[in-house]
C-alpha cells in the first residue's frame, strides 16, 4: 500500500508519517492541494489521507480531482471539523471516509486498511497462497502451522506478492508500492528484501524469480 499524506500542519504530518513507515506503510507528504494535485500525476497511490483546509488548492477541490481523473484512489478525510454536517459534504464530495482529529493512530491504521481490502476487486483480510497465511489485520505470516517473523516491510513486499495471485511483480513496481519516494530506483533493497523472505518462507521454495521479469509466489517453480 501506497499512501499521500496531504496535510498543511507539517508536525502532524510528519508523525502520521513516521507511524505509517512503523507499520509497513509507504507514505510521501505534502503540505497543500496544489503538491497533491502534482504528486498524484507522479505517482500511483492506493489513498490520499486528505486535510480538508488547506493552503494553494483546498481540499475539497482536490477530493473532486483525484475523484475524478484517479478513479482507484481511495480517500480518507482527515479534518478538525467534526461536525455531522463537514461529515456529510466530505463524503458528498467523493471522499471514502472521514476521520476527526483528534483521532488515535490504531483507528486511523484500521480504516486505511480497511479502504485498502475495498478496492476493486474487493480484498480479503486474510490471504492464502499453498500452505501460507498472511492476516494483513494482525500482520501475521504463518506457514504451515509456524508463525514467520517478519519485518514491515517484508510484509509490505509479501502482501503485495500474494495479492498479485501468481503474476510476476517487477522489482520496480514493488520499489513503488513498498516504498516511498525517497528510494533510489537504483538501490537494490528490493532484491534484499526478496532474498531474507525468500529464506524466511522456507522450503519447498514459494517464491520465485522470473528471470529479467521480476518475483511471483506459487508452489511450484
Amino acid at each position: 500500500m501506497r499512501v499521500l499524506i496531504v496535510e498543511d500542519e507539517e508536525f502532524m504530518a510528519e508523525v502520521i508519517g513516521l507511524g505509517l513507515r512503523r507499520e509497513g506503510i509507504s507514505s510521501d507528504t505534502v503540505h497543500d492541494g496544489a503538491a497533491a494535485l502534482e504528486k498524484l500525476t507522479v505517482n500511483d497511490y492506493d489513498i490520499v489521507i486528505l486535510d480538508r483546509d488547506l493552503p494553494e488548492v483546498h481540499g475539497d477541490e482536490v477530493c473532486r480531482r483525484t475523484v475524478a481523473e484517479h478513479p482507484g484512489c481511495r480517500i480518507l478525510m482527515l479534518t478538525a471539523a467534526g461536525r455531522l454536517g463537514d461529515k456529510v459534504a466530505g463524503l458528498g464530495l467523493g471522499a471514502d471516509d472521514y476521520l476527526a482529529k483528534p483521532f488515535d493512530f490504531p483507528e486511523l491504521v484500521a480504516r486505511l486498511r480497511a479502504l485498502y481490502r475495498r478496492s476493486a476487486p474487493a480484498l480479503a483480510p486474510v490471504l492464502r497462497v499453498a500452505d501460507l497465511t498472511l492476516d494483513t489485520h494482525r500482520r501475521q505470516a504463518v506457514r504451515a502451522g509456524r508463525e514467520i517473523r517478519l519485518t514491515p516491510k517484508e510484509l509490505a513486499v509479501l502482501e503485495l506478492l500474494i495479492r498479485a495471485d501468481g503474476g510476476v511483480l517487477g522489482a520496480e513496481y514493488l520499489l513503488e508500492k513498498a516504498w516511498d519516494e525517497a528510494a533510489d530506483p537504483f538501490t537494490n533493497a528490493v532484491r534484499l528484501v526478496v532474498h531474507t523472505l525468500r529464506r524466511k518462507l522456507g522450503d519447498p521454495p514459494l517464491l520465485h524469480t522470473a528471470v529479467g521479469a521480476g518475483y511471483y509466489l506459487a508452489e511450484r517453480a
